[in-house]
């Protein structure tokens, strides 16, 4: 208990440092899924230890501490109290943190949703008549299938050819339900801040893994990285918001991927990903034995 609750902040840590690593070595479709699931299992298990934590403050309750005397038991003492009290306080700021991130992903959601009403339900596509060039994916919802928005100054920026890889970009989005994995991460780095570096990579991944879902479907990386220059000269320099936009996040970096080739699925690379996610959550589990063997007869 003593080292093993300590586990999973010290392997998320590490995780975060080597998410961005992961990204820029593995095709972005495995990479993204690999880095979203081991992220949310590092943050359940960072927001467990801090729970182990706290509850080691049991025995210093009045009532478990005048029966343990009564039955001549030795109070354990797994952690020092100030760490527990400390522990306390995080898991209070977690629970704040995690009702803002909720809370400001529903409203991105309820704000998406209204740009579809009055739309008929089996239109994908939503063209707005604005002078502000933007095209951003609308996920699904209860009720309410996934669309493209798209604005008609966007689409007067590109050619033809342009507004196949734009559409087949945020169509990949919806397809593959990439708003799901997002709202993942976001949640998991609110959990737990020392993933946020994770979180930007997965943002990153996905958008990567639209690019190639594009290319793919045009037959063609180099028109695929145009029309991705071109949608971002056209929409200028703009700060990456909580939509899966065509022309949010590193869009140099995401041009100079589309003129190489399209990145091995390094499995060796990816079980390592997974190996550091199944730590985190072994570490929080032996803690828990460790807890419950300590506290077993004092409780009982």
């Amino acid at each position: 208990m003593r080292v093993d609750v300590y586990t999973p902040f010290l392997l998320s840590l590490l995780f975060a440092g080597a998410g961005p690593l992961i990204g820029g070595r593995v095709a972005p479709a495995l990479a993204a899924r690999v880095l979203a699931g081991a992220t949310v299992v590092s943050a359940v298990a960072t927001t467990w230890s801090l729970l182990l934590l706290a509850v080691t403050l049991l025995d210093a309750a009045p009532p478990v501490v005048a029966d343990a005397r009564e039955d001549g038991l030795r109070l354990p003492e797994p952690v020092p109290a100030v760490v527990a009290f400390a522990a306390c306080v995080l898991l209070l700021v977690v629970a704040h943190r995690l009702y803002g991130a909720a809370r400001a992903e529903y409203l991105t959601r309820r704000a998406l949703r209204l740009l579809c009403e009055g739309q008929p339900t089996d239109t994908e596509l939503i063209v707005a008549a604005s002078s502000a060039p933007m095209a951003f994916a609308i996920p699904a919802s209860a009720g309410s299938p996934g669309r493209i928005f798209v604005t008609s100054t966007m689409l007067g920026a590109l050619s033809a050819e342009e507004r196949r890889v734009l559409l087949a970009h945020e169509r990949a989005h919806l397809t593959h339900r990439h708003a799901r994995l997002c709202t993942a991460v976001t949640l998991a780095a609110a959990a737990n801040p020392l993933l946020t570096p994770t979180r930007h990579t997965v943002a990153f991944l996905l958008e990567r893994w639209a690019d190639e879902h594009a290319a793919a479907a045009v037959g063609d990386r180099a028109s695929t990285a145009r029309a991705l220059a071109r949608a971002a000269l056209a929409a200028g320099r703009r700060e990456p918001s909580g939509r899966l936009g065509f022309t949010d996040r590193a869009v140099t970096r995401r041009i100079a991927a589309l003129q190489a080739d399209p990145p091995p699925r390094l499995w060796p690379l990816t079980a390592a990903v997974l190996a550091f996610g199944a730590l985190t959550a072994l570490g929080a589990a032996d803690a828990t034995g460790d807890l419950l063997r300590l506290l077993g007869p004092v409780l009982a």
